[in-house]
C-alpha cells in the first residue's frame, strides 16, 4: 500500500511528499478548499503596523438559554488584541476563560451543544475582578452577536453598562466581501477564511472572531477596519411599534429584524437616511389602510455606547 502523500502530483508531474506541497497542489487545481486548524498564539502578529494602537476585547459566552432575564452565563471567554488605525491586528493577548455554575441543571440541548455538563459547572464562578479589568482596559468590546453577549454581560456585571461595543456579524458586510451569504454562523465565515476550529465553546469562538476580523479584501482592507468605521458611526434605531401583522413582509424586505426581547420589528439607519425611513414607514406601515395600532414608530439616536444594549 502506497503512502497517500505519494499519490498527489503537481501540474508539472512532481510528487508532493509534504503537507504544504499537498495543500498547494490541491488549491492550484481550483477544485478543492483546504481548511487549516485555527491557532492564534499570544504575541505580535503583524509587522509594519502603526505604532499608535488601540485595544479591542473579543468576547464570547455560552449560556443556559437565550432569555437574558431567565438564563445565566455558564462560560465566558475574553481575549485582548491590539489594532492600529488602519484596522490591522498587530498583537494578540492571552486568553481568559471561566465557567460559572448557573444554579440549576443544564438543558440537555445546551449540554449537547457545548459539551458542558452539570458536573463541569458545579461550584464554578467567573473571576469578576479580572473580567472587569479586561472590560475597562479596551477601547471597544467585540462579540460576533453583540446584542446577545452584551445583554448577558451587563446583567452579570452591571458596572460595565455604557461601554463601547461592536458586532462582528452586523458591523461587517460579509456578503460584499465575497462571502457566501447563505450562512451567517461564525464557523461558516471562519471556514470561508480558510480555517476550522474546535467544538462550540466560548474560547474557540473568541479565537474565531479575532481570525475573521483579520480578513483582508483584495484591496488590503481588513474586516476590523470596516467594523470600526461602522461601529463608530452614529445612527437612528426605528422600532415599528404597533405595526400590523400583515405588513411584516414589507418590514423584512426593508431590512427590519424581529427583536424577540422587545417583540417589535427594528432597523438601524445612518444619520443621513432618517428622513427617508420616516417617510417610508408613514406610507408603508402607518398609513390608515395598513391598520396600525399606534401613530408611528419609536425613534432613538444610537452610538456604539448604546447600540446592541
Amino acid at each position: 500500500m502506497h503512502d497517500s502523500t505519494e499519490c498527489l502530483e503537481d501540474a508539472a508531474g512532481n510528487v508532493c511528499r509534504t503537507l504544504e506541497g499537498m495543500v498547494a497542489t490541491l488549491h492550484a487545481t481550483g477544485a478543492y478548499r483546504v481548511l487549516s486548524r485555527l491557532d492564534l498564539p499570544e504575541g505580535p502578529c503583524c509587522t509594519g503596523g502603526d505604532v499608535d494602537t488601540l485595544v479591542g476585547l473579543a468576547i464570547d459566552l455560552e449560556t443556559s438559554g437565550l432569555d437574558v432575564e431567565r438564563h445565566s452565563i455558564v462560560e465566558c471567554s475574553m481575549r485582548r488584541f491590539r489594532f492600529d488605525r488602519r484596522g490591522a491586528i498587530t498583537a494578540i493577548g492571552r486568553p481568559y476563560t471561566w465557567l460559572e455554575d448557573p444554579g440549576s441543571p443544564l438543558d440537555p440541548a445546551i449540554s449537547a451543544l457545548t459539551g458542558l455538563s452539570d458536573a463541569d459547572l458545579v461550584g464554578q464562578r467567573m473571576d469578576d475582578a479580572t473580567a472587569l479589568t479586561l472590560m475597562r482596559s479596551a477601547h471597544v468590546r467585540v462579540a460576533y452577536n453583540a446584542s446577545f453577549d452584551r445583554r448577558f454581560i451587563e446583567r452579570r456585571l452591571p458596572t460595565c453598562a455604557g461601554m463601547a461595543w461592536a458586532c462582528g456579524l452586523q458591523d461587517v458586510d460579509w456578503r460584499a466581501r465575497g462571502f457566501d451569504g447563505s450562512g451567517r454562523a461564525l464557523g461558516w465565515i471562519l471556514a470561508q477564511c480558510g480555517f476550522f476550529h474546535g467544538a462550540h465553546r466560548a474560547g474557540n469562538d473568541v479565537d474565531a472572531l479575532i481570525a475573521i476580523l483579520r480578513h483582508e479584501t483584495v484591496e488590503g482592507r481588513t474586516a476590523m477596519a470596516e467594523l470600526m468605521e461602522t461601529a463608530c458611526r452614529p445612527g437612528w434605531r426605528f422600532r415599528a411599534i404597533g405595526a400590523h401583522f400583515d405588513v411584516k413582509g414589507r418590514l423584512k424586505e426593508r431590512g427590519y429584524r424581529w427583536d424577540a426581547l422587545e417583540a417589535v420589528w427594528c432597523r438601524e439607519v445612518p444619520d443621513h437616511a432618517r428622513d427617508d425611513e420616516s417617510a417610508w414607514l408613514e406610507s408603508a406601515v402607518y398609513a390608515p389602510a395598513c391598520r396600525p395600532r399606534s401613530d408611528g414608530p419609536a425613534i432613538e439616536q444610537i452610538t456604539w455606547f448604546t447600540r446592541y444594549a
